[in-house]
């Protein structure tokens, strides 16, 4: 293998191994226009997108120690990779692809469990990190909550009744003079 080879493949084997996860695809057909805007929103997304061969991609592939691909690479690939959430690179990809039609998903990883086209779609419908932690959140605190209305509700009654015999007017033992 050529040095330049060598050195994309461990540059690319350095970004496999930084990333918790990585998404396949086949750019073929997008104008630098829209390759530009994917790279974008990627980047706002917190993942990044890089042009790969696919005998380089192959080689780092193997080299960051990931599962044997079956059935090859073909086609341009790029791949995404991040440091952040994967559903929201999927979710980036899924609605780019929605608006132009492009990029083709392909496959991805995250750690080492392989995610098909149809999986990753699925990734990109759930809620992102930051919503999930919010309703597990909700979830914990409405016990809690629970708990501190059903013991306050007692001595919420007692106040009560107290305040309605201190509203009442006084009665007298006798009755007036008249």
């Amino acid at each position: 293998m050529r040095a330049e080879k060598i050195f994309l493949t461990n540059e690319y084997v350095a970004r496999l191994n930084a990333s918790p996860f990585f998404v396949l695809v086949d750019y073929r057909g997008l104008t630098v226009k829209h390759f530009n805007e994917l790279r974008r929103r990627l980047s706002q997304a917190g993942a990044q997108v890089h042009v790969v061969k696919n005998s380089v991609f192959f080689h780092a592939a193997q080299a960051a120690g990931l599962p044997e691909i079956p059935g090859g690479l073909t086609g341009q690939m790029a791949v995404v990779t991040g440091q952040k959430d994967m559903a929201a690179a999927a979710k980036v990809l899924k609605n780019f692809k929605a608006e132009f039609e492009k990029p083709q998903l392909q496959f991805g990883y995250l750690g080492s469990q392989r995610l098909e086209a149809a999986e990753l779609m699925v990734l990109a419908d759930l809620p992102s990190l930051e919503a999930l932690r919010s309703q597990l959140m909700a979830l914990v605190q409405e016990p809690a909550g629970s708990l501190v209305r059903l013991l306050a509700t007692p001595a919420q009654q007692l106040a009560r009744v107290l305040q309605a015999h201190a509203d009442k007017p006084a009665e007298h033992p006798f009755p007036p003079d008249a």
